[in-house]
């Protein structure tokens, strides 16, 4: 490969990395003069790339969008995470794009290197999808989201809450996060003044966006993932009981599905509020956490154990009454 046509493999490779570039950060880069990374530009342009100029002081270089899709350059890893991607898109949660994971999946494959085929042939032969009711996301959404965060520019949109209340919002977008085939944008609500989640299905993006905005300082990565975990399981949630355990706070956290607070009472017992959409689910859960409880002030919990109580009761019961069957009886 001749040193320009790698130079322009680079230069590409920056430019698809990050969206806006100074032509003296990418000559620093490349190790070259501006007046170069002139030329490139020029030559990327006529192998059909648009990349656009901005011009002034500030001005500089971005990879535009239009025209006939130009390669993708992909390293080996990004190259098996894409295709694992549109593996898991083609039975994912976004509306529509199923069919179109498919079609990009094949055509991805027929360009892999042996070595990375057996990779993506492999996780496709014992990986099993779960069919999921939940909801559906429009992946052009998705899309114009994703695109505000990374540009950062503010979003306009009509929400729907969970109870159907609807409210037009403005906000500074700054993550998606997947959670339970559930998609949530994590960002800054304008009006609020405050950190906001908002669950994807339930947003309309309103046109035109926002003006940009100069990203804020966002909590760690991993607070970020808890605190939308947290939320959605919380904001599903139709009703909702104190209960203390007989059990240290440590012991209930790591029984629980999902990060829930739970209040240390001292040594052996804590309190804490789950959650269901029915008592009656919510009595089946408790079990689970193999340590007696005390409901607080929750009569429709306390019957739903009762009767959850009564019919275990009959079971047992009726168990004890049939006879076991001989071992050698006729199946």
């Amino acid at each position: 490969m001749s040193e320009t046509s790698a130079r322009l493999l680079r230069l590409l490779s920056l430019l698809q990395a990050q969206r806006d570039w100074t032509g003296t950060e990418l000559a620093a880069r490349l190790g070259v003069t501006t007046r170069t990374i002139r030329n490139d530009i020029g030559r990327l342009r006529g192998l059909g790339y648009p990349v656009d100029a901005r011009p002034g002081v500030a001005g500089g270089y971005r990879l535009g969008t239009g025209g006939a899709l130009p390669p993708l350059l992909l390293d080996d890893e990004e190259a098996v995470a894409v295709a694992v991607g549109l593996r898991t898109a083609a039975n994912g949660s976004i509306a529509g794009i199923e069919e179109t994971s498919v079609r990009a999946l094949a055509k991805l494959q027929q360009m892999l290197p042996a070595r990375l085929r057996h990779q993506v042939s492999a996780f496709q032969s014992y990986a099993l999808p779960m069919p999921s009711p939940g909801p559906r996301v429009d992946p052009d959404v998705l899309t114009v989201i994703a695109s505000a965060c990374r540009d950062h520019e503010r979003l306009r949109f009509d929400y729907r809450a969970h109870a159907g209340a609807a409210s037009r919002r403005s906000v500074e977008p700054y993550r998606l996060v997947n959670d339970r085939r559930r998609w949530y944008l994590v960002a800054w609500d304008l009006d609020r003044d405050a950190w906001r989640t908002f669950r994807v299905d339930r947003i309309e993006p309103r046109t035109p966006a926002g003006p940009r905005f100069t990203p804020r300082r966002l909590p760690p990565d991993a607070e970020i993932t808890a605190r939308v975990a947290r939320g959605s399981g919380e904001a599903t949630w139709r009703y909702r009981a104190r209960v203390i355990v007989h059990a240290p706070a440590s012991y209930v956290r790591g029984r629980l599905p999902i990060p829930v607070e739970v209040e240390s009472l001292g040594d052996d017992r804590c309190a804490f509020e789950p959650g269901s959409d029915h008592p009656q689910m919510l009595a089946l859960h408790l079990g689970l956490l193999d340590a007696d409880f005390t409901v607080v002030d929750a009569p429709e919990l306390v019957d739903a154990l009762h009767a959850l109580t009564e019919r275990y009761q009959r079971a047992i019961d009726a168990s004890r009454r049939t006879p076991a069957r001989s071992a050698h009886s006729a199946p």
